[in-house]
C-alpha cells in the first residue's frame, strides 16, 4: 500500500507557500497518497480570497490531492495579540480534527508554527512527524517588533524547545539555521537541510496583462512581495531618491501587499520621486511575467542578525528567472549570492549602499547582466529546485519507512 502523508500547515495555496501545492503534487507523482490540513486562504491581505468562505469545515480535491480546509481567526495587521489568536485558533481547530477526525498516516510534514498542535496529534495519533522550521521563534517575533514582552518570548523560546524535543525530524530552510537550533541543544542528526523552492511551472507561463503599468525605457530594480515590517523597505525609498538624483534612468518597482504599503507611498509622495511604482499583487500565474519585465530584482530585510541565517523565500524565484540579484540581507541569502555569482550584495537598511548596488547593475554591459542571470538559475538548478528539494524529502520519508516498524505494517510496501 501506498505511504500516506499528512502536510499540515497554516498557509496553503491559492495563498504563498514554499512547501505549497508543488510540494503536494509531486508527492502525488512519485506514488504517496496525500492530505493537507490547513486554513482558508486570506494572506497576506487578512481576507478570506474569492470563492471561499469561512466554515466548519471544507474538502477538495485537486490534482489527485486531499485539501481539509479548517476555520481560524483571521489577521496579519500590525496587532501583536490578533496575530497570536490567529495561530492558536488555527492549531485548537487542527489539533481537534488531527485528534478525532484525521485518516491514519505514516508520516505527518508540519510546515511551522503549529508545532504545539503536531506534539498533541502526534502522541494520540502517533504518526511520525516531520517538522519544518520556516522562522526562527521567538527570535523572528522580536526581530519584527511582532512581540517585545521578555516574558511573553521565553514562555514562546520553551514551547520551541519542546516541539524540537517531540517532533522526530526537524527540517530547515539554510545552514545557519541548523546551527542555531545545535546551539540550542538539538542534537544534529535530527536536522537536515532542505532549500526552499519556487513554483516552477507557474513562473514561466506566458507574459501576461497584469503589469500594464510597469515602466518602460528604464533599467528596472523589482522587489516582488510582502512589504511588512521585517522587509524594512523604507531604506529602499532612501535609496531612490539618491538614484534619482545620480542615476535617473533606474527605476524601482515594489509588487505586493502589506501592512506597510501606505507608508512606503507616503514617503514616496513626501520625498517626490518619480522613479518608485508600486503595483498592485498579483496572482502567483502572473507572477512570472511580471519578474521576466525587470531588469533586477531585489531581497531586502531588515538589518538584524537574526535575518543573516535566513534564506528568502522570494530567493528561489529570482533565481530560477534568470536575472541579476541585488541582495540586501547578510549571511546565509548573501552567501548564495557570492556562491552563485548571480548579483551584487548591498547593507540592509543602508541607503547608500543599497543605491551603490543598484547603480552599479544599471551601468553593466548587458552580456555581464545575463550572465549573472544565467549563473542563478545554474545555481537553482543544482541547489533548490523542485526536484532537488522533493528528492530530499522522500528520502526522509524512505529512512522513515525502514525504521520505523509501524510505517512497516501499516503501508506494507515502501514507495
Amino acid at each position: 500500500m501506498t505511504k500516506r502523508i499528512i502536510l499540515l500547515t497554516q498557509w496553503f495555496d491559492p495563498e504563498p507557500n514554499p512547501r505549497g501545492m508543488v510540494f503536494a503534487t509531486e508527492l502525488v507523482k512519485r506514488g504517496y497518497e496525500v492530505e493537507v490540513v490547513t486554513g482558508f486562504p486570506n494572506y497576506p491581505g487578512g481576507k478570506i480570497y474569492p470563492g471561499y468562505k469561512m466554515q466548519l469545515l471544507q474538502r477538495e480535491l485537486v490534482d489527485g490531492v486531499e485539501i481539509t480546509r479548517l476555520p481560524a481567526y483571521i489577521s496579519h495587521d500590525e496587532s501583536a495579540m490578533k496575530r497570536i489568536f490567529s495561530f492558536v485558533s488555527f492549531a485548537i481547530s487542527v489539533t481537534i480534527y488531527g485528534v478525532l477526525f484525521a485518516k491514519a498516516a505514516d508520516v505527518m510534514h508540519v510546515y511551522h508554527p503549529p508545532g504545539v498542535a503536531a506534539v498533541i496529534i502526534r502522541f494520540f495519533r502517533r504518526f511520525y512527524t516531520v517538522y519544518d522550521v520556516q522562522d526562527m521563534w521567538p527570535d523572528n517575533l522580536r526581530a519584527t517588533g511582532m512581540i517585545n514582552n521578555d516574558r511573553m518570548l521565553k514562555f514562546i523560546g520553551n514551547i520551541c524547545k519542546l516541539v524540537y524535543q517531540q517532533v522526530d525530524r526537524i527540517t530547515v530552510l539554510s545552514p545557519g539555521f541548523k546551527k542555531i537550533l545545535i546551539d540550542r541543544g538539538v542534537p544534529a542528526n535530527k536536522i537536515e537541510v532542505i532549500y526552499n523552492w519556487c513554483d516552477e511551472d507557474a513562473l514561466n507561463l506566458p507574459v501576461g496583462t497584469g503589469s500594464a503599468d510597469f515602466p518602460v525605457g528604464k533599467f528596472t530594480i523589482l522587489f516582488a512581495g510582502t512589504m511588512g515590517k521585517a522587509q524594512a523597505l523604507e531604506s529602499i525609498i532612501e535609496a531612490a531618491a539618491i538614484v534619482q538624483v545620480q542615476q535617473p534612468q533606474v527605476n524601482f518597482v515594489f509588487l505586493g501587499a502589506g501592512v506597510r504599503v501606505a507608508k512606503l507611498k507616503q514617503m514616496v509622495q513626501e520625498k517626490q520621486l518619480t522613479n518608485v511604482t508600486f503595483l498592485p499583487k498579483v496572482s502567483i500565474l502572473e507572477v512570472g511575467s511580471v519578474l521576466q519585465k525587470a531588469d533586477a530584482l531585489l531581497v531586502h530585510l531588515k538589518d538584524d542578525p537574526l535575518f543573516q541565517f535566513y534564506l528568502p523565500s522570494k530567493v528561489q524565484a529570482y533565481l530560477a528567472m534568470g536575472k541579476p540579484i541585488v541582495m540586501g540581507v547578510l549571511g546565509d541569502a548573501a552567501d548564495v549570492i557570492k556562491k552563485g555569482q548571480c548579483g551584487v550584495l548591498a547593507h540592509p537598511e543602508n541607503a547608500r549602499s543599497i543605491a551603490d548596488a543598484a547603480i552599479s547593475l544599471a551601468t553593466l554591459p548587458t552580456d555581464e547582466l545575463k550572465s549573472m542571470g544565467r549563473k542563478g538559475k545554474d545555481f537553482y538548478d543544482r541547489e533548490m529546485s523542485v526536484k532537488i528539494g522533493v528528492s530530499k524529502y522522500c528520502d526522509i520519508f524512505e529512512r522513515i519507512a525502514e525504521n520505523n516498524p509501524k510505517s512497516q505494517q501499516s503501508s506494507g510496501n515502501v514507495v
